[in-house]
């Protein structure tokens, strides 16, 4: 099981007989020859990688953002440093996201929802809250990362990034994040499916499915790739360029701190990139705006299947890259001439 509606070939909305797929029914457009997707997604694919995947994303994770909690949260406030307050507020959206792998796991390995319809919906919007909630949060420490390095020296800085970790992190990332779940507490449900197996999905309304699945699955590119992406992207290198200006010799920090810089950036892309690229292609052939085609359409599924989990890992290399970010606040430029 995958929690993001992916292609489901041959697969009528209200005949779940599969026991694959989101019930976001077909696309509605009948193929010269059939798909069988089943030769390419095979079981031992479905039911042996994803479980084994989320259950190593979910050790990893659970370890090095448990850590951080722990070691953040026993610390008493006036010692809690603006770098400390989004590093547990990273940890915090990272721990509650892999929180949620065990029961699609559980999902994927059994092929059946054992969990009860309230679940169900709690692992659906705690998911997605958390999910959001923690592409958002690297955004806020992009732009603090900015302030911190590049514009050290205006007097306003401070006051602006108290404002930011305090206040409009929960503004700016946690309520869309939570916003964005309202979709699960709506669509979200338990419905039997085929051999008596019992699903866990999103189902929609049967006339406009694909539209529906269409819709949300931009709406992550936009919320959880595009607006990051550009924030980091463009903040990161604005630091580079600052960091870099002027030689680096001897700078041992300075050269430290650029090489994580970058890291981070690569980081985050090469871990959504893919999955993003993905649910785009996914979109657009739902809305027809490409051609189906078996072959394509074939691809893709598995595509997807091993680019979800890889985008998944980013929550577990968040703690040991984040742990270096602090090297980039005690870097600042010297004057006009960094």
């Amino acid at each position: 099981m995958s929690y993001y509606e992916h292609i489901v070939l041959d697969y009528d909305y209200n005949d779940t007989g599969s026991g694959s797929g989101s019930g976001s029914g077909d696309l509605g457009v009948e193929l010269e020859e059939p798909c069988e997707v089943e030769h390419i997604m095979t079981t031992d694919l479905q039911q042996v990688f994803l479980p084994v995947v989320y259950a190593l994303i979910f050790t990893l994770g659970i370890t090095g953002n448990g850590l951080v909690v722990i070691v953040l949260g026993c610390q008493r406030r006036s010692k809690c440093s603006l770098t400390d307050r989004y590093r547990l507020h990273l940890s915090a959206a990272d721990l509650l996201f892999v929180l949620a792998l065990p029961f699609w796991a559980v999902d994927a390995a059994m092929a059946d929802w054992r969990f009860g319809a309230v679940t169900c919906v709690g692992v659906h919007a705690i998911y997605t809250v958390n999910l959001y909630g923690s592409v958002l949060i690297l955004a806020f420490i992009s732009l603090d990362r900015y302030l911190a390095v590049v514009r050290a020296t205006d007097t306003n800085t401070g006051g602006l990034r108290q404002l930011l970790a305090h206040r409009l992190v929960y503004v700016g990332a946690w309520l869309p994040a939570a916003l964005l779940a309202v979709p699960d507490l709506i669509f979200a449900r338990t419905q039997e499916g085929g051999e008596g197996a019992t699903l866990c999905q999103r189902f929609y309304p049967a006339d406009n499915a694909p539209l529906w699945v269409a819709v949300f699955h931009l709406q992550l590119v936009l919320v959880g790739l595009v607006i990051p992406g550009l924030v980091l992207l463009v903040c990161y290198c604005v630091i580079v360029t600052r960091l870099t200006r002027g030689p680096l010799g001897g700078q041992r920090q300075k050269r430290r701190a650029v090489r994580t810089t970058i890291a981070l950036v690569l980081c985050f892309f090469v871990c959504w990139l893919p999955y993003g690229a993905g649910i785009s292609v996914d979109s657009m052939l739902r809305l027809e705006v490409l051609p189906r085609s078996c072959r394509l359409e074939a691809i893709l599924s598995v595509w997807l299947a091993v680019a979800e989990p890889m985008a998944f890992v980013h929550c577990c290399l968040n703690p040991l890259l984040y742990a270096f970010w602090g090297l980039g606040s005690r870097v600042r430029p010297a004057g006009p001439s960094h």
